[in-house]
């Protein structure tokens, strides 16, 4: 009788240590500390690799790479998410921005989770080289094959200091605001 207790006990003791765990397609808008929101339905490893598309003359290559649970030190939770690197080539092929080569903590593109309704991925655009400009990206597959996505970028709002560069000028945008990626 005693055994059975000290199992039960030890068995009790483990569930209330265990992690939760939360989808990437949450329903609860505040997530516990110390959780976990996991890729469960395993939908990231889709968009990892690069992707290519042109605009204004210009190409984008973007490079996604997943991330897995990685602690978020504001939200206080484990996540996994993706994260992007980019490439823009002019006409002539010169590099305009090139940030490719960054360490992953240098990642100026940062994923979030899925949106609800529309099935879209959130990610953020953070660029510290111009400006502080900040944006918001929304990725999703154009199609069932998995090799196009669009992509929309929505600019937040980026107050230019007089310590910018582009203070009485126009700041260069890096990135494309709608295109089609096509996957290489």
């Amino acid at each position: 009788m005693k055994n059975k207790f000290l199992i039960i006990l030890f068995f009790a003791g483990i569930s209330c240590n265990a992690q939760q765990i939360f989808s990437l397609r949450p329903t609860e808008t505040f997530l516990p500390e110390g959780s976990y929101q996991k890729d469960t339905n395993n939908e990231l490893p889709d968009y990892e690799g690069t992707w290519k598309g042109t605009w204004d003359n210009k190409t984008v290559l973007v490079t996604f790479k997943k991330l897995t649970k990685q602690y978020d030190t504001d939200l206080k939770y484990y996540k996994d998410y993706l994260i992007g690197k980019f490439k823009v080539i002019d006409g002539s092929g010169s590099v305009l921005f090139d940030n490719s080569n960054a360490t992953d903590a240098s990642a100026k593109i940062s994923g979030h989770s899925f949106r609800r309704y529309n099935d879209r991925y959130l990610l953020s655009y953070i660029d510290y080289d111009l400006c502080n400009t900040n944006a918001t990206i929304a990725i999703k597959f154009k199609d069932t094959s998995k090799t196009q996505l669009i992509w929309k970028l929505n600019y937040g709002s980026n107050m230019i200091t007089i310590e910018c560069p582009y203070y009485n000028t126009q700041t260069p945008e890096a990135l494309p605001k709608d295109i089609i990626l096509t996957k290489q």
